[in-house]
């Protein structure tokens, strides 16, 4: 049995993601997913879901959501907030890192994400068809999501009814990191087309994230990285999300989910995949700076990082919402344990 919500106000271009569609890039298939794997996690974490649940991408302005069958649940993950509005016209803010409860007839309004993306997880996840092994959007060759395409008023997105207590809601309990350090690359790997001051430059110099971006790629603008006698051209050849292309204008780019398969640009480094995620979050004006490492530092980053995630899914609480009674633990607990008439107690049975 499944449940339904509808798409009550779309948002800007708010996407269906999970972990992406692996398997098919030597048929020139994109992996796609969410451009910060590390907060699916945690929204599917904070409703008890499979960690690869499908859930809401919002880059911009969020959508709002109706009920229609079923009780469900929602969660928020990044700097994203929200507001339930219930039938009876009572209005109850829901916090980043919190879940809310819908009852048929609510309807949940997503806030824009204060910077970077932000995601909405719902109970058993957004259960819209797969294709090639991914609920993913990927808009460029509309699979994926529904249509291929961002949310728009008026779909119906099916889910799964909560299963859980209604009046008990979820939250995280630890303050989730907000790095401002380099970003980690390894070199190449084809870090030889350019000469060892370009080499020097491109760690050396900072980089300011361009207007340029989207969920291909980022655009950096900076001190100028010359290629020498091998040229700004390779034979194309496999890329993947974190490559790191340095064209002939000699200003980096940055792939990210949605990257083509190959390309002819020269590659001096790929961003580690403990990091990938933070470029998420950047925007326009933001400024970047890389600092190499070596392959197991890459690994042992990777390592920690899941440490990390895996406690805070860990430590996640519980709580009642102001001003709602948890009519489970009403009708269940024994509320009365005894009463005085008179000078004679009884009890109550």
């Amino acid at each position: 049995m499944s449940a339904i919500v509808e798409v009550v106000e779309a948002g800007l271009a708010v996407t269906i993601q999970d972990r992406g569609r692996n398997g098919y890039r030597n048929i020139g298939v994109p992996v796609s997913g969410a451009l910060d794997p590390l907060l699916i996690t945690a929204a599917n974490a904070l409703l008890g879901n499979d960690p690869d649940a499908a859930v809401l991408e919002v880059c911009l302005a969020g959508p709002s959501l109706k009920a229609l069958s079923g009780t469900v649940r929602v969660s928020l993950a990044g700097e994203l907030s929200a507001q339930v509005v219930t039938t009876r016209g009572r209005m109850l803010k829901v916090e980043p890192w919190h879940t809310a409860t819908l009852f048929p007839g609510d309807v949940v309004r997503i806030g824009s994400v204060v910077k970077g993306v932000g995601y909405v997880g719902i109970s058993g996840g957004f259960l819209v068809p797969e294709q090639l092994g991914s609920r993913s959007t990927y808009m460029r060759a509309r699979i994926g999501g529904i249509d291929g395409s961002p949310l728009a008023l008026g779909q119906h997105l099916p889910c799964l009814p909560l299963s859980g207590n209604p009046w008990l809601e979820g939250c995280g309990t630890l303050e989730w990191p907000a790095e401002d350090c380099p970003l980690r690359v390894i070199l190449g790997p084809q870090d030889d087309h350019f000469t060892p001051s370009a080499l020097a430059t491109f760690f050396g110099q900072p980089y300011v994230v361009t207007r340029d971006m989207d969920r291909m790629g980022i655009r950096f603008e900076g001190e100028k990285l010359a290629h020498n006698e091998r040229g700004a051209e390779v034979v194309s050849d496999g890329v993947a999300p974190g490559s790191i292309q340095v064209p002939a204008n000699g200003q980096p780019i940055v792939l990210l989910a949605d990257c083509q398969t190959s390309g002819g640009y020269p590659k001096i480094a790929t961003v580690i995949k403990a990091d990938l995620p933070r470029l998420a979050h950047v925007r326009p004006g933001d400024v970047v700076r890389f600092v190499a490492v070596d392959h197991r530092q890459a690994a042992a980053a990777l390592r920690d990082q899941a440490s990390w995630v895996a406690r805070w899914c860990e430590t996640i609480g519980t709580f009642c919402p102001p001003g709602v009674v948890d009519e489970t633990a009403l009708y269940e607990d024994n509320l009365i344990s005894g009463a005085i008439r008179g000078d004679e107690a009884f009890a109550v049975v």
